[in-house]
């Protein structure tokens, strides 16, 4: 028999074929396979892979479905959308009241992935975008994703990603960072990602009170002395918390 040489994309591209015929209502994996294109085989093959996956499941009457993964990945989907929307007017407010860049961002794994960000009026850059990402450990609002986790968690995440942290910083100075942080319910980044940038970053919360996203606000060293951080912060918290209202979370 001939070694199968498919490129990896070419088998992710039909594993997505096969997930969108299956939402399509294709329930045998004949017609899957003559809808897709593929041998009976490879459809096999792909099937088995994404049911172990969860993916697609195998109801004994109804033929394959999509699994409970997708459930999943669409209600996160969603949520991010729907957060998104809801926190939008909020960081435009708080933007207006700073004049400097409000981020929106969750976590995922041990980056924060960015979704969404007003920028400053100010003549400032920060490197952030929508869609991008950084790490938890160097960054305000990783931090403040991190501050309902156990201490176990922090040891995992520093000695995961301690060698991206801009300036130096032991365990132990570490998990006091993040005691303080923990016990403030608000966090900072002091130059740990980009060392001329400083900011503000608190949690938002979900109708069960857990973490699922935090707001930032940065800007340069210039106009980010000590003294304005921690003028700043109730300003960060209240909108952490009016978004976190709109989402269901019940008030202090």
């Amino acid at each position: 028999m001939k070694a199968d040489k498919t490129p990896a994309s070419q088998t992710l591209m039909r594993g997505l074929d096969i997930i969108e015929a299956v939402s399509a209502g294709v329930r045998d994996i004949a017609d899957l396979a003559e809808r897709t294109g593929m041998t009976y085989s490879t459809a096999h093959r792909i099937l088995s892979a994404l049911q172990a996956r969860h993916y697609i499941t195998r109801d004994p009457v109804r033929g394959y479905r999509l699994g409970r993964k997708m459930l999943e990945l669409g209600y996160r989907a969603y949520s991010q959308i729907d957060l998104t929307r809801l926190a939008h007017p909020l960081l435009e407010r708080l933007a207006r009241e700073t004049s400097d860049t409000v981020h929106l961002g969750y976590a995922e794994q041990d980056q924060v992935i960015y979704l969404d960000k007003i920028a400053s009026r100010r003549a400032v850059e920060i490197s952030s975008r929508i869609g991008g990402s950084k790490p938890l450990i160097s960054t305000g609002i990783g931090k403040a994703l991190l501050l309902d986790a156990d201490e176990a968690e922090w040891r995992q995440v520093y000695e995961r990603n301690a060698h991206l942290l801009r300036e130096p910083c032991t365990l132990e100075q570490w998990l006091q960072t993040m005691r303080n942080y923990s016990g403030n319910g608000y966090s900072y980044d002091l130059g740990e990602d980009e060392q001329s940038i400083r900011c503000v970053a608190a949690p938002v919360r979900d109708h069960s009170g857990r973490i699922i996203a935090a707001i930032s606000v940065s800007s340069t060293l210039e106009y980010m002395s000590p003294g304005r951080m921690s003028r700043l912060a109730p300003s960060v918290l209240k909108t952490a918390k009016q978004i976190s209202a709109e989402l269901g979370a019940a008030g202090d």
